[in-house]
């Protein structure tokens, strides 16, 4: 009965040892996860200090002045290579929707290539052709692509483009193409024009030069200037001076008084 009795009790111990090693294992994990969970603290720490950066945002000018361009947003404040400035992203910016009279993108006597104000990827937007006529309705044209190739009539043509984004005109812009006579009038008016131009600049330019050495000279040697200057100016005033005192004189003897006619007739007495 006795060895049954040890044998049971020997059994009974080893689960019971085992049990002790899974909880020694037990608490040396929570041992571990503890010093693991210190050791981590400090870096939620700096993330945290890290996140307290306060960083600051200023946009750049807008690449166009109406319908829809891009712009730089830049960072001031917390670059992440320690610069002063650093671009973050490039954003979409807007203008007035209005854009007025264009020009062609290309042009010959023949054709004339057209461009609705767009921004990548091209496909984004929504376009529409019209073709305006004077004091009636304009015609939606079929074309409903960025670009519109036209062919020159025998009279002037008005097309405009509406650019839409999600169903919002966010640009409009016209054109008018002329006739091939028109066209070639407007090319031999320009070198003229332009010549003429030229011409008035550069004599302008050569002018206001020479003004500015002359002044210079004048600056830099105004002894010489003086001297060379200053008999001249005495001349005049030494003439007018001497005209003033012979003009002085013949005053004086045309203020002197004249003879008395009495005094005539007494003397004509007297030598009777």
């Amino acid at each position: 009965v006795l060895p049954s009795a040890r044998g049971t009790n020997v059994t009974a111990a080893v689960p019971d040892a085992g049990l002790a090693h899974e909880g020694e294992g037990e608490e040396e994990t929570e041992n571990n996860d503890s010093e693991t969970a210190e050791n981590y603290a400090p870096t939620e720490t700096e993330d945290v200090s890290n996140a307290n950066v306060v960083k600051e945002v200023e946009f750049g000018m807008c690449t166009v002045t109406c319908g829809i361009g891009v712009r730089e947003v830049i960072l001031t404040n917390g670059c992440p290579t320690g610069e002063s400035k650093c671009v973050v992203r490039v954003e979409e910016c807007r203008g007035p929707t209005d854009c007025g009279w264009g020009k062609p993108i290309s042009e010959s006597l023949e054709s004339v290539r057209l461009a609705c104000i767009h921004t990548s990827p091209i496909n984004r937007f929504k376009y529409i052709w019209k073709l305006l006529r004077p004091d009636q309705q304009s015609i939606v044209l079929v074309n409903d692509s960025a670009i519109l190739e036209v062919r020159r009539e025998n009279y002037p043509l008005a097309f405009q483009c509406d650019t839409l984004d999600n169903n919002e005109i966010v640009a409009t812009i016209k054109f008018t193409i002329y006739t091939s006579s028109e066209l070639q009038m407007r090319r031999s008016g320009l070198p003229v024009t332009d010549a003429a131009l030229i011409f008035v600049l550069t004599v302008g330019v050569i002018i206001c030069v020479f003004i500015i050495f002359l002044l210079i000279f004048i600056i830099v040697n105004w002894a010489a200037v003086k001297a060379f200057w200053g008999p001249k100016a005495s001349t005049p005033e030494v003439q007018s001076e001497q005209s003033s005192g012979r003009y002085k004189d013949s005053t004086s003897l045309d203020q002197l008084p004249t003879e008395m006619p009495g005094e005539d007739d007494a003397l004509s007495e007297w030598n009777e």
